[in-house]
């Protein structure tokens, strides 16, 4: 796979290796440029699908990391994976902004509202190279075994080359009619 630092260097030799083509110096004409210059998107596209490939597999490691610092207090690894600006609202209506107010509230959520939280990442939508929205399915399942069903949206941030969460927005779905 190239990194996306690459995926410039190698589109900028296939541009030149395009323009020699064209050239008259070439001394070998080329028969289909129509050729090259296909092959040239469908490379772009293949390496475009597997940064998107590899985005979505990160953010839902990012979301795992965050689901086991939350199951074990661990205040460590939640620190690590959290942006210091981080915001959060919860099902409750409840902001919670910066590291400090947003962990203390995850931990004293997690020790108040035990169970096992599982959360899966649904979609992602990559905004830039460095800015991801997940949306996830997020379930608490309580001791007397009745499930919470609930939505979370995470703003994930790369970090000095690691994916971090900038934000989270959980939502509880609408009752059923």
């Amino acid at each position: 796979m190239i990194s996306p630092e690459g995926v410039d260097d190698y589109l900028q030799i296939a541009f030149f290796k395009l323009l020699w083509v064209s050239s008259p110096y070439n001394t070998r004409p080329m028969k289909n440029p129509y050729l090259l210059i296909s092959t040239m998107l469908l490379l772009t596209n293949s390496i475009c699908a597997q940064d998107q490939s590899q985005t979505e597999n990160d953010i839902q490691t990012l979301i795992n990391k965050y689901v086991q610092a939350r199951a074990h207090n661990d205040t460590l690894l939640l620190s690590s994976i959290l942006t210091d600006d981080i915001d959060q609202l919860v099902s409750s209506g409840t902001w919670r902004r910066g590291k400090t107010e947003a962990m203390q509230g995850m931990l004293r959520s997690s020790t108040s509202n035990p169970g096992k939280r599982t959360i899966v990442v649904d979609q992602t939508k990559t905004l830039n190279g460095a800015c991801a929205v997940a949306d996830a399915k997020y379930e608490i399942e309580n001791a007397d075994g009745s499930i919470r069903r609930m939505w979370s949206t995470f703003i994930c941030v790369q970090d000095k080359g690691h994916w971090k969460i900038a934000g989270i927005r959980n939502m509880l779905p609408p009752p059923a009619r």
